[in-house]
């Protein structure tokens, strides 16, 4: 069935009225709404990989257990230089060799770290996607009418890729962290408690400072995040409406409409990275003064005995070890208000309200006969607005229904809700005796055939593009289908026929081709109801002609729904419905709504008054 693309300019305006305002698409920036609550949920999407973490964490301990070790031996030997006793090569020489075996496993170490934590961080992400693909399938059709292709994207790439990078880069940071801060100051508390009492002072310094800058930057990453979406859904109406925006001379319009929106980017973006990147530097004047005063009060401490030149700087060292991971940990925090930035607003699509499920006592629609009835069905995207009213009609199985008025009556919204992409307001559409709620979405739509005048077609061949409609379809099948819709004939003369390769949407082939491609591909669907949105509205006359040859053949003993403006391909229908506003304004086949002398008489006549036709 094909993916609807079209909507009555009616339904649309009232649609847009309601969704004003929307914060997928406008409105203020917010900050991180629940940071903790943001990343406790990340957090789960590492259950999975427990075993490999758990691996990861003893690959962690012993690379910080050896890196602890490295600076009390560094010390050793430069007390072993001794201008009095002289040096003791031996030892020298040993404690070398430990150290250059040492720097040695620290880089295997390291290695295996990054290989696991690289595989951890992937899967994690393909979780995150799959889940997010998976949610968009179930959510509904006014979710995708509400929101740019662009903003979906861009959570769906974008946004995962910036969760992805934290992921990989931030994970090992801290658990390594975490363990080197326990390590080093046990160490440094066993050389001098006095030492380290000195080295601490900094801390309160660096905290506030932490705060202080990812208080302001938290916001920044968010709007950050908005505007970047906001910039894919642009750049991809531009490019897919490229042959609109050049038939109107457009292009400077849109290289404007790109400028206003990459400047408020690149605004937000600069702000970012000034206050994030003036993190940094601060930290290490604030490191500086703890390693000048440490280096102070240990040359005291070295001309009283107390201590050695070497214990100096082992202790040096690990006042280095300490510090480093505290300004890991607020740069870790920095960058993770970006990546929490991007997981809220993945979360808004995994949390947002999904297609109400199947009632528990939904039944199968099984070998439907196609019997459809309306039964005072209203219908608005909200309570006090109502697009369709009082909607009454019944569609014998096997009759040919066509829907005229003028655009934007609501033709489009019927079969719509017909095919259960909306649920009326009020009344209730039967197929075959039973509400269509009744019934699994799965079932009901698998009766339906679909053809819009807005053609879809996916990358990839012909073939497998009439094949959407029947994905066990033979080859013979496909051909006769093919046939049927009238387009074989073009395909043949195409170099690689039904190998042939199309591009995204099929725009290396007409208009006309695609609908036809789209006909046969609901023809070889055999379904039960067929639903033809303006299905030859981008066809020629001749073409027009030879299609509703084979549209004849597939209406045969099938409940068919047309909508049309070329009053000339409807009028052999068995009952045909007009509408304007959302109501049924006449009911009847042509010759006795012609005799009624009404809205459809005065519909026809204008169209076809310059023909002499009646």
């Amino acid at each position: 069935m094909e993916k609807q693309s079209k909507k009555d300019n009616y339904s649309k305006s009232n649609f847009n009225m309601m969704n004003k305002g929307n914060p997928r698409n406008s409105g203020p920036v917010k900050k991180p709404k629940n940071f903790k609550g943001t990343l406790k949920r990340l957090w789960h999407y590492f259950g999975p990989e427990k075993i490999r973490l758990i691996f990861l964490l003893s690959l962690i301990i012993i690379d910080t257990l050896i890196l602890i070790f490295i600076p009390f031996l560094i010390g050793r030997a430069i007390d072993l230089i001794d201008k009095v006793e002289g040096v003791n090569f031996n030892a020298l020489g040993l404690i070398v060799i430990i150290l250059m075996l040492s720097y040695l496993i620290d880089a295997l170490i390291n290695f295996f770290q990054n290989f696991v934590m690289a595989g951890v961080s992937q899967r994690i992400v393909f979780s995150f996607r799959r889940a997010l693909m998976e949610k968009l399938q179930k959510l509904p059709i006014v979710f995708f009418d509400s929101t740019t292709h662009g903003e979906i994207m861009s959570r769906l790439t974008n946004d995962i890729d910036n969760i992805s990078t934290t992921i990989s880069q931030s994970t090992t940071q801290l658990m390594a962290g975490i363990i080197t801060v326990i390590g080093a100051i046990a160490m440094m508390l066993y050389i001098s408690p006095i030492l380290t009492a000195a080295s601490i002072i900094t801390i309160p310094m660096i905290f506030a400072l932490t705060r202080a800058v990812t208080k302001k930057t938290s916001h920044l990453f968010r709007e950050q995040q908005k505007e970047l979406g906001i910039l894919n859904g642009h750049i991809e109406e531009s490019i897919s409406g490229i042959q609109v925006v050049k038939a109107f001379n457009h292009e400077d319009k849109s290289i404007k409409e790109l400028e206003v929106i990459n400047n408020r980017l690149c605004e937000v973006g600069i702000k970012a990275l000034i206050f994030s990147g003036f993190l940094m530097p601060i930290m290490n004047v604030i490191n500086n003064i703890g390693f000048t005063v440490v280096a102070g009060l240990g040359g005291i401490l070295a001309l009283k005995a107390m201590i050695t030149i070497g214990t100096i700087t082992s202790f040096i060292i690990y006042s280095k070890q300490f510090s480093r991971p505290l300004n890991d940990f607020a740069n870790i925090y920095n960058t993770l208000q970006s990546a929490i930035a991007g997981a809220e607003r993945v979360f808004e699509i995994l949390d947002d309200k999904e297609e109400a499920l199947d009632s528990s006592l939904a039944i199968d629609l099984n070998n439907p006969k196609g019997h459809v009835v309306f039964e005072g069905v209203d219908f608005g995207y909200r309570s006090d607005l109502k697009i369709l009213k009082d909607i009454n009609f019944e569609a014998p199985a096997g009759s040919n229904i066509a829907l005229v008025g003028p655009t934007g009556a609501g033709k489009t919204t019927i079969v719509n809700l017909l095919a259960r992409f909306y649920d009326v307001t009020s009344g209730k559409i039967t197929i075959d005796g039973t509400d269509i709620r009744s019934y699994t979405r799965d079932s009901l739509r698998k009766c339906f055939g679909i053809v819009l005048q807005d053609t879809y077609l996916f990358s990839g061949t012909i073939r497998d593009n009439i094949k959407y409609g029947k994905l066990n379809a033979t080859e013979e099948e496909i051909i006769a289908a093919s046939k049927m819709a009238n387009a074989h004939v073009f395909i043949e003369r195409l170099p690689q026929g039904y190998d042939t390769i199309l591009s995204e949407s099929g725009n290396n082939l007409s208009q006309g081709q695609r609908q036809l491609l789209a006909i046969g591909r609901a023809i070889l669907a055999d379904p039960s109801i067929l639903i033809l949105d303006e299905a030859t509205s981008s066809v020629d006359t001749r073409t027009e002609l030879n299609i509703q040859e084979g549209m004849l053949k597939l209406m045969e003993g099938r409940t068919s729904f047309v909508i049309a403006h070329r009053l000339s391909t409807i009028r052999d229908a068995d009952m045909i419905i007009v509408i304007d506003k959302g109501q049924i304004l006449e009911k009847g086949n042509h010759h006795s709504l012609l005799l009624k002398k009404g809205f459809y008489y005065n519909m026809y006549n204008n169209q076809y008054k310059n023909i002499g036709e009646n």
